[in-house]
């Protein structure tokens, strides 16, 4: 006798499969601590006495010039009459700003009894990193074939920066400024092979001594030449006073009480013995030939 049986079917494993929905959770990594984030430098003027940075922060890329040091003693004749130059001159300007001449020693203190001013070879440029080992390898080599020099200081003056966003009060260099062209010019190829402008072609060889902000909006304005404009930062509830210029007498008027003093025996000649290349917050020191 033939069975009809009939077929019973039984769910497959895939058709198990289907039934079950597979849940998975993605973790969220926890975030890096900020000591291990890439600090990138905040453009806040109120951190720099309302300065604004003119170039914009590229990372890899750092900030360099090449000079000559002028380091002198805290109780020299120099950096007295400095001093003296520039509280008279902030007193037609309170708005200056002195670069490093506030810190005379005392019996209390405990900062360095030595000054360094900073004659410039150069306009600050910026290198990318690889580019940093070869130019002090070149200024080294700069360094090695110049003779140490005397210099001196004969008189005041006021220079401003390219951006035309600061005016600069300043010790003009009187002997040395033959042998400072020299190495400046010997810089010239290194600077062009980077793609970076040269020094000036008249150069005015000098010590900086004090700042004071200029105020762009008043170019084509009526304001009156060291008069001060009060800004205010977009991101800061800070002030920083600004200027049109320097008074026009300002500068002669430190001349006729002080140019005799600076050029005088009193405060001497300097022996230059250095070229140092600054890159970003390193400072590369070469000694010159002896």
């Amino acid at each position: 006798m033939k069975r009809n049986a009939s077929l019973v079917s039984y769910e497959s494993s895939s058709d198990e499969d289907k039934g079950i929905k597979l849940i998975m959770k993605c973790r969220r990594l926890p975030s890096l601590p900020s000591s291990l984030l890439p600090q990138v430098p905040k453009d806040d003027p109120a951190l720099h006495q309302g300065r604004i940075r003119t170039t914009p922060h590229v990372e890899g890329q750092f900030a360099a010039y090449v000079y000559v040091p002028l380091i002198v003693d805290k109780h020299s004749a120099l950096f007295e009459l400095a001093m003296n130059a520039f509280q008279r001159a902030q007193e037609l300007v309170p708005s200056l700003h002195p670069i490093g001449l506030c810190d005379k020693p005392n019996a209390d203190s405990t900062g360095s009894d030595h000054f360094e001013f900073h004659i410039s070879l150069t306009r600050p440029f910026y290198l990318r990193a690889h580019q940093r080992d070869e130019l002090k390898h070149a200024v080294k080599q700069l360094a090695q074939g110049q003779s140490a020099f005397v210099t001196s200081f004969t008189s005041f003056s006021e220079l401003k920066n390219d951006e035309n966003t600061r005016v600069f009060l300043t010790m003009e260099i009187g002997a040395g400024h033959a042998e400072l062209q020299r190495l400046s010019e010997a810089l010239t190829p290194i600077l062009r092979s980077i793609r970076q402008k040269e020094f000036y072609s008249e150069p005015r060889f000098h010590a900086s001594i004090a700042w004071a902000l200029l105020d762009r909006a008043a170019s084509g304005s009526c304001t009156i030449a060291g008069s001060e404009t009060i800004t205010q930062t977009s991101d800061s509830s800070q002030t920083f006073c600004s200027i049109s210029a320097l008074p026009p007498t300002l500068v002669s008027a430190l001349n006729a009480e002080f140019s005799s003093l600076l050029s005088a025996k009193r405060i001497g000649s300097f022996e230059m013995n250095q070229v140092c290349v600054k890159v970003g917050k390193d400072v590369k020191r070469c000694t010159l030939r002896g």
